[in-house]
């Protein structure tokens, strides 16, 4: 009896996880749910006898529904479909407490509702009898058959679920824990890929593929990572200083926004128009969301997207910016005002290579938002030490990561700049106008100390958005376009984020069209300042943005694996290529025809599986 009633409650929670996470309940899919529930019930039965199985049943009951809780809320906040490695970020939750109250919604708490009722008649069920041994007997016999039956029905589907890159489609098809296992599955085949290859045979098929794809539309085909001759603009910046400035849950289209006759960004569209402005550049982290970006800014290496990479590759020695510009005797800083623990940042940056991290300790906290000091006290602070390793004569490399616009976009009403309209107060778009605004004005009160203290004409500024802010189930695409006046796309806009270098006594700005991911980042950055990332042992995954005529960027996590931005179009794949769909980054309008792209999705799908395997093979420290 219980195998049956714990099979069906089961099996309705992840009815429930399906219509939470993808709008509606396929009957026809829930068999591949009821398989992989029946198995694990089945095996109870089979393992746990009399009243042993009654209390199994119950603590699988319990434990399910805290896994599937755990996962509605994940796949609310983050539109990712989380696998058994985001078990390893849970304690990075109470770091983001109002971020996932947020997202939450009461009808969640469904998935819990029948374990008190399940306890109260646990409790009158205890003095019952055993059953008969001839009766636990039967029921043995009973499970074995029918764990044997699900099983291969289970393994029938999770076989097919392997072909499936599209993790959505693959957790749509095979249920929640099919997924599961299909995800461990894949994660074994790559840790053996990676121990068949060697780390100097990976980065040869890397280049070879590399040059099989045109990103120089002058020379038809070919890599600019690792060009004989010094492109155009190289060294522009030799010597001078770096500051990077990752921006918080920052996208572009505040950029030249104005609101009620008010500029949102009067600071950056200033930058803008005096550096290099780079307005179709798209967000690529993975599962560890802002590390993600710190990482990827510094290596030019895609996140894997099942693990944090802070996480899963914090004790290799990575080949990174700060490596490369230590090289030329310059010291590299990160400053953040957050716990450094958070995310695993403590072992993501001795993997960079940093010199000295400054994080929450460093800083005065005047409780901002839960991270506690805002984006000015961390300038402030950033200038003051900075000013002493410039007073040494010694060059150096800061990167700073913000944290004042984080989600849920909350300034404090005495630190507000913006005024929004009538229509905007109190929604996320509206917080979200204001927090962009006051991130904006620091950066402007980071220059001015810059200039006070003698950096500004000799340092190179560069600023970049981590990741989206906007939430897509909170922001209808077609009213945020109306209360802007902008085109705006749940996907297209939602992912773009601005990249934006200046270089000391630039004399004109200059808009560059190129489209280009947070891998391009630091090959860009290092052709300004005559670094070339193969001294340092670099193999870049990104291309200097100012130096080709066509490129392609891959795309996983927050869009499914597959998904690529070229020159034209966004592609988000289905469950292979043929059935995935096309969206025009000029128009934002559908794309009928997609078959012109399938040498690019085949090339982006190699060669984010090499950098997987890149990844791994590189040495621990």
């Amino acid at each position: 009896m219980g195998f049956i009633v714990f099979t069906v409650l089961l099996l309705g929670k992840m009815a429930l996880l399906r219509y939470f996470c993808f709008g509606e309940v396929s009957w026809t899919r829930l068999g591949s749910d009821a398989a992989s529930v029946a198995v694990l019930t089945s095996l109870i039965a089979l393992v746990f006898p009399g009243r042993g199985a009654r209390t199994a049943y119950w603590l699988l009951d319990a434990l399910i529904s805290a896994i599937l809780f755990a996962s509605t809320l994940y796949f609310a906040h983050f539109g990712s479909m989380p696998t058994y490695t985001a078990l390893l970020e849970l304690h990075q939750v109470p770091q983001v407490q109002s971020s996932v109250q947020s997202t939450m919604d009461p009808a969640y708490y469904l998935l819990f509702a029948d374990l008190p009722i399940l306890a109260v008649l646990g409790f009158f069920l205890r003095r019952r009898r055993v059953a008969a041994a001839t009766t636990v007997s039967y029921r043995r016999w009973m499970a074995l058959i029918a764990l044997i039956a699900c099983a291969g029905i289970a393994a029938n589907g999770v076989r097919q679920g392997l072909g499936i890159e599209n993790e959505l489609a693959a957790a749509d098809r095979e249920g929640f824990l099919g997924y599961q296992v299909i995800a461990a599955v894949k994660a074994g085949r790559e840790s053996q890929q990676a121990s068949a290859a060697n780390l100097a045979q990976t980065v040869s098929e890397i280049k070879a593929l590399q040059a099989t794809f045109p990103y120089r539309e002058n020379t038809g085909a070919g890599t600019t990572s690792a060009q004989t001759s010094d492109p155009a603009r190289f060294g522009a910046a030799a010597g001078k200083n770096l500051i990077v400035l990752q921006l918080e849950a920052f996208q572009n289209f505040p950029i030249g926004l104005t609101v009620g006759g008010k500029e949102v960004t009067p600071v950056l569209n200033k930058l803008s128009g005096e550096g290099f402005y780079f307005p179709r550049v798209f967000q690529q982290i993975g599962q560890g969301n802002t590390s993600d970006a710190e990482f990827m800014a510094n290596t030019s290496i895609y996140p894997t997207a099942k693990i944090a990479m802070s996480t899963g590759y914090g004790d290799r020695r990575l080949p990174s910016l700060p490596r490369l510009l230590q090289l030329s005797g310059y010291k590299a800083y990160t400053f953040h005002v957050n716990d450094v623990k958070f995310w695993d940042r403590n072992r993501l940056y001795p993997a960079l290579n940093f010199d000295q991290y400054f994080d929450k300790p460093y800083y005065t906290n005047d409780h901002f938002n839960e991270f506690g000091a805002s984006d000015e006290e961390l300038y402030r602070f950033g200038v003051e030490e900075l000013s002493k390793t410039h007073a040494s004569g010694t060059p150096f490399y800061a990167q700073f990561v913000t944290a004042s616009s984080h989600f849920p976009f909350k300034v404090p009403e005495d630190r507000r700049r913006l005024q929004v309209p009538a229509s905007l107060e109190g929604t996320q778009l509206g917080d979200y106008l204001i927090a962009a605004n006051y991130t904006d004005y620091a950066i402007g009160k980071l220059i001015e100390g810059l200039k006070q203290t003698g950096l500004w004409d000799d340092t190179v500024l560069a600023v970049y958005g981590d990741h989206y802010g906007l939430q897509p189930d909170d922001n209808d695409p077609a009213w945020v376009g109306k209360e802007l006046g902008i085109k705006y796309d749940s996907r297209v806009s939602r992912l773009n984020i601005p990249f934006i270098v200046r270089l000391p006594n630039q004399e004109k700005g200059k808009r560059v069209e190129q489209v280009g991911g947070q891998l391009d980042m630091m090959p860009t950055i290092a052709n300004l300042l005559g670094v070339r990332p193969d001294a340092a042992g670099i193999v870049p995954f990104g291309q200097d943005l100012l130096h080709i005529g066509r490129n392609i960027v891959g795309s996983r996590y927050y869009l499914p694996t597959g998904s690529f931005f070229n020159d034209d179009v966004l592609y988000v794949p289905g469950t292979g290529f043929e059935d995935g769909t096309a969206i025009s980054l000029d128009t934002l309008e559908p794309v009928k025809d997609v078959s012109p792209y399938r040498s690019d999705y085949d090339y982006i799908m190699k060669l984010m599986s090499l950098s997987d395997r890149y990844v791994r093979q590189l040495p621990k420290r």
